[in-house]
């Protein structure tokens, strides 16, 4: 729209009443608060909190974005698990910096993440595998990835042969090109809504010792 036409009124939250979040109601490292929030979102009924924004860059800079599922964390970082050759696969190997964001609007919450991402070992990506649906282990033999298509019989095709490959009832591996990336943080940020839009947002960061300081941002 340009000129004097009106612009439309987009929706605006308002923040007001939402809990403090207050330093000393944090957990003295992120994985351990991080526990505390996904919990409350799983028992809020929120659809899929496991869900994640995954931000990766290519060798240039430039920015991609998609949703992922988170399959695991502790101390040592998020899991999720993809094709290697897809675009996040590929950016990932060239640029580790990658971010992560659990976009929790229902609660007023959100946690970011900025780490480095690595494969995990190859057996934990093979017992993750293995407790997949079998359509989901023949998937990821039958699509190339982020790969252009010329339509969606390809993909059907692709399926059709992954069938023929590994007939009922033989084990489905996982792909030499599939499995599992961790990202291990440099910082974790909690942000919980407030009035006004003057948020709270705390951060644990990472500090030479190893361990976690937590900072007060801005909002």
């Amino acid at each position: 729209m340009t000129g004097d036409t009106p612009r439309p009124s987009l929706p605006r939250r308002d923040y007001r009443g939402a809990p403090e979040l207050r330093r000393c109601d944090l957990a003295v490292d992120w994985h351990t608060q991080f526990a505390r929030w996904f919990a409350d979102a799983v028992a809020a009924g929120l659809p899929e909190p496991n869900a994640m924004v995954l931000a990766t860059a290519d060798v240039d800079g430039r920015p991609s974005t998609r949703t992922v599922l988170m399959k695991g964390y502790d101390e040592t970082g998020i899991v999720f698990f993809t094709n290697y050759r897809s675009r996040k696969g590929t950016e990932a190997t060239d640029n580790p910096s990658v971010s992560l964001l659990f976009p929790w609007f229902a609660m007023s919450r959100q946690v970011e993440v900025r780490g480095v991402v690595a494969p995990v070992p190859r057996a934990q990506t093979e017992a993750y595998f293995a407790t997949r649906p079998r359509g989901s282990q023949l998937g990821a033999w039958a699509s190339p990835q982020s790969r252009v298509v010329p339509d969606r019989a390809a993909v059907d095709a692709g399926l059709a042969a992954a069938r023929r490959r590994f007939p009922e009832p033989t084990v489905v591996p996982p792909p030499p090109h599939w499995g599992g990336l961790r990202v291990t943080p440099w910082t974790v940020e909690f942000w919980q809504g407030r009035a006004d839009r003057l948020h709270d947002r705390l951060r644990y960061r990472r500090d030479a010792g190893g361990g976690w300081s937590i900072e007060r941002i801005a909002p």
